[in-house]
Formats: structure tokens, C-alpha cells, sequence
């Protein structure tokens, strides 16, 4: 553990005890349990929506989580997306965390059931999620949204998805997205292979390792060569145009495999003159929120911050 002295103290024998689990085709099943256990049960309440699917894919399965007080006008809403390294996950296991958002933030939030990789590898999972987007604009009305405020929001390859289902409303001429709230996206494919632009040797120790990273992308990309007019829906890092974007709040731990890919990917969108709102959290690592912490409290209090700012 050579990069353990760097985790935050807070909790940092917590980290120090958990075992390795690392993405392979043997332990796949085991992970994909693993994940669905780091979430306790819930009883909180949704609703079960069906979207068409695009090009003639199955209908995609959305959650919606809103505010116990009823409201008389639209509400913001944001498309939520899972994290998973996707390979793993499902929206029910963050109903708990979808309904308290829906409360704190007073948006209608929409868990996203996409398919999962290898079973269904790119394009599937991030059209199931741009079926959900397109589904959420079109029905906006029906549901009690307001379409001039929406958002998608992610958590690792659920922000990897984020960040593509965004780049695809912005190619295809809509949805029209206000954000993009991004949890330590999952973002380039080239993380940890030889073709990385770097490799930063203090990032991807514990939570969400390299080998793990080569699996689930991989597993992703499948036995294809993706077309370079789809590159940037695949590894949203990189897209070779970064303009036109919504505005971005971004969170990631300085000891994040994903660090650097995602710092890239906010001064990218700074660059093409986009708005950015980019939080580093020293010592925290891939899913640190999910421990009680001062960085936790920050994390959460910016959140809400930039939800309540952007939309």
C-alpha cells in the first residue's frame, strides 16, 4: 500500500482494510453482487417509467424519485446514471440516494436502468441513457418538468456517461442540457494502457484499480473498432470538440485513478469556453463520499451549492 500515508486520515483504516477486488471475466458475477451490497435497502418511493428505445433497442427502464412536497409548477430534473465501471450496477441500488437528492435539491431525479457491458457493449449503454434524456424532453409536460431546466448527473462510468449522453444531446440538436454533474467521471478509455497521455503513479491505489479500469473498458468497447465519428460518445475524453457544452460541476479525490483525465477534461471545456465548477478533494479516492468525512460534508454542500446555481 505505498500510497496509503497520502489518504485522507479521516478514514484512512477504513481504506487500509478493504480487500482488492479486481474486474475480471472470472469475478464479474461476484463483483457485480459486491457492488449491488455496498447499498443498503430501501424503501424509498418511485415511480417506474419506460423509455422507447433508439434503433429499435428495448425499452430503458427509468426511475423517478420527486420531492414529497407537491409543487404547482415544473421542476428541474436531472437524468441520473449509475456507477458500476460499466459493468456493474443498477439505479434501485441508489434509490435511497436518489430520493434524498430529490428532497434537498427539489428536482425530479431520473435513474437511468442502461445495459450493462460485455452483455451489451458500446453504443447500447449510452443510447439507452439518450433514450431516457430524449424520453424525459418529450414527456417534460406529462411529467411536470421543465424542459428548459435539465440535467444528467453521474457517478464514475455513470459520469462517463453523463458526459456522453451530453455530448450527444449537443450533436443530435437537443435535448438542451442547463448542467452536467459529473462524480469522478469515468471518461478515457486510454487510463492505465500504454496509450494514457499519463500515468500518474500516485492515483488508482484503492477503490477503482488500474486493472479493474482495463477490464471494464474492455469489456465496454468490445470485439469492435469504434468509427472515429463515435470515439467521443465512447471515451468522452477523447472528443475532439469540446464547445457548446452545459455548464459542468465535476468532483474527484486527488487520489482518484481518475484525476487526471478528469482535471483534463474540465480545462478542456474551460478552453472551448464552457462553464466549469471543478472540485479536488485532498486524500479522498474513487467513491470517497460514500465515508463520513469533512470532504464528504464539502462534497455534498457543493453539490447542492451548484444544483441550486444551475438549475
Amino acid at each position: 500500500m505505498k500510497t496509503l500515508s497520502l489518504v485522507d486520515p479521516e478514514i484512512r483504516d477504513i481504506v487500509g482494510s478493504f480487500p482488492p477486488l479486481n474486474a475480471t471475466t472470472e469475478t464479474l458475477l461476484v463483483l457485480r453482487e459486491a457492488v449491488l451490497q455496498l447499498y443498503p435497502a430501501s424503501d424509498s418511493v418511485f415511480s417506474e417509467h419506460f423509455a422507447p428505445g433508439l434503433n429499435g433497442a428495448p425499452d430503458v427502464r427509468v426511475l423517478l424519485f420527486r420531492p414529497t412536497e407537491a409543487s404547482d409548477t415544473p421542476q428541474p430534473a436531472m437524468l441520473y446514471m449509475h456507477g458500476g465501471g460499466f459493468i456493474a450496477g443498477q439505479p434501485d441500488m441508489m434509490a435511497e440516494q436518489c430520493a434524498r437528492l430529490a428532497e434537498q435539491t427539489n428536482t425530479v431525479i431520473a435513474a437511468v436502468q442502461y445495459r450493462l457491458a460485455p452483455d451489451t457493449p458500446f453504443p447500447g449503454p449510452v443510447e439507452d441513457c439518450f433514450a431516457a434524456l430524449k424520453w424525459i424532453a418529450h414527456s417534460a409536460d406529462e411529467l411536470g418538468i421543465d424542459s428548459d431546466r435539465l440535467a444528467v448527473f453521474g457517478q464514475s462510468a455513470g459520469g462517463g456517461l453523463a458526459a456522453a449522453t451530453a455530448l450527444m444531446a449537443r450533436d443530435n440538436n437537443g435535448p438542451s442540457l442547463k448542467a452536467q454533474f459529473l462524480v469522478y467521471p469515468m471518461l478515457d478509455a486510454r487510463t492505465a494502457t500504454d496509450a494514457a497521455p499519463i500515468d500518474n503513479e500516485s492515483t488508482g491505489e484503492f477503490g477503482w484499480t488500474r486493472e479493474s479500469n482495463r477490464f471494464a473498458w474492455s469489456a465496454m468497447q468490445g470485439n469492435q473498432t469504434i468509427p472515429a465519428s463515435q470515439r467521443a460518445y465512447s471515451s468522452p475524453a477523447e472528443a475532439e470538440n469540446f464547445a457548446d457544452m452545459p455548464a459542468t460541476w465535476l468532483a474527484v479525490g486527488s487520489l482518484d485513478l481518475f484525476f487526471e483525465e478528469n482535471i483534463e477534461w474540465t480545462m478542456n471545456l474551460s478552453r472551448a469556453g464552457n462553464s466549469v465548477w471543478c472540485n479536488v478533494y485532498p486524500g479522498a479516492i474513487h467513491g470517497f463520499e460514500m465515508f463520513p468525512s469533512k470532504n464528504t460534508e464539502q462534497f455534498w454542500h457543493s453539490f447542492n451549492d451548484a444544483v441550486e446555481r444551475l438549475l
